[in-house]
């Protein structure tokens, strides 16, 4: 089977913030805006180098989301950063009302998403954030695997026309995308193929859906990885043609499994081909304090819970 390099481990917020970096050199229209955590969302190189678009509103995320909105109508392509809780739960009626509702074309760029922002606890950690996203008419959804994917995404989105969601990471994480990859919005990537069953995986749990196929090779079953880094538009297609081989699906998210995307891809197979699926991801419930690794460990959300998940639903075919 095909295997994948760490090249050296990063943290994907960095890679948002050398994508910004290039997009202030290369689109004058690209703005950035803040609130308060200029260097938790690595935005300290926009900022010194293009300070006449660079715009910090404090501890104000409601207000940063209406400016953003009204940015874009002379022209600007507004990116938004703070913590993913901050970025969505704090301030979802303005994103709903000034951004979706209005069709303004706002990135709302959100770090420190899911249970490996670790140490700060349930309060800061959010498992609901792509949920309240892509149950936004018109709304990307975006959740990136690594640092070189989070860069690739963040400059395809100045292209991209409308309101998108970009969710990434603190913790550092195995960087194995290529390089000069061509990030297209809404294409999934096969990263190895199977037989036997599917692993649909997003974000950090990507690399761990790829340790889990090797793990699964050396017990005789082959499993066909693919990266959903864009959960809204769903890539309908590359799901349904994997499933037509396998058979069977296990969907993997730092995420609850309510809301995120096991259950975009369970309506995907229940409209068009319905096969088992095995759900790896939180399991309706808040986070707590600890490190990255305790907690995916404890939550299940590792290559260990994706083998124990393949395993399974490959005995309901």
């Amino acid at each position: 089977m095909k295997t994948y390099t760490n090249t050296g481990s990063k943290d994907t917020r960095s890679g948002f913030g050398a994508g910004l970096t290039e997009l202030g050199q290369t689109n004058e229209n690209v703005v950035a805006l803040c609130a308060d955590l200029i260097g938790s969302l690595k935005m300290d190189d926009f900022k010194a180098n293009h300070p006449e678009r660079f715009f910090q509103v404090g501890i104000a995320e409601a207000n940063m989301i209406g400016l953003a909105a009204g940015m874009t109508i002379g022209g600007k392509i507004p990116f938004t950063g703070t913590f993913a809780n901050f970025s969505t739960g704090r301030v979802y009626d303005q994103i709903r009302q000034s951004v979706a509702y209005s069709g303004k074309n706002v990135k709302i760029c959100a770090s420190h998403a899911g249970l490996t922002l670790g140490e700060d606890g349930a309060t800061h950690q959010i498992l609901e954030d792509i949920g309240l996203m892509k149950m936004l008419p018109e709304m990307t959804v975006i959740n990136t695997c690594d640092y070189n994917q989070t860069k690739a995404a963040t400059i395809a989105l100045a292209k991209h026309d409308g309101p998108a969601y970009l969710r990434f990471g603190r913790p550092k994480v195995p960087n194995f995308t290529p390089e000069d990859q061509n990030f297209e919005i809404g294409k999934a990537v096969q990263l190895t193929e199977g037989t036997d069953v599917t692993i649909l995986a997003t974000g950090h749990l990507v690399w761990e859906a790829l340790e889990a196929a090797k793990s699964l090779h050396e017990k005789g079953i082959s499993a066909e990885v693919i990266n959903i880094h864009t959960i809204k538009p769903l890539d309908d297609k590359a799901i349904l043609e994997s499933v037509a081989k396998t058979g069977c699906v296990v969907s993997a998210e730092e995420h609850n499994v309510i809301g995120g995307l096991g259950e975009s891809v369970a309506r995907v197979l229940s409209q068009h081909k319905p096969a088992p699926q095995e759900f790896v991801g939180t399991q309706d419930t808040f986070g707590e304090s600890g490190t990255s690794d305790q907690l995916m460990d404890k939550y299940g959300l590792n290559a260990k819970a994706i083998i124990n998940a393949s395993e399974k639903v490959i005995k309901r075919k």
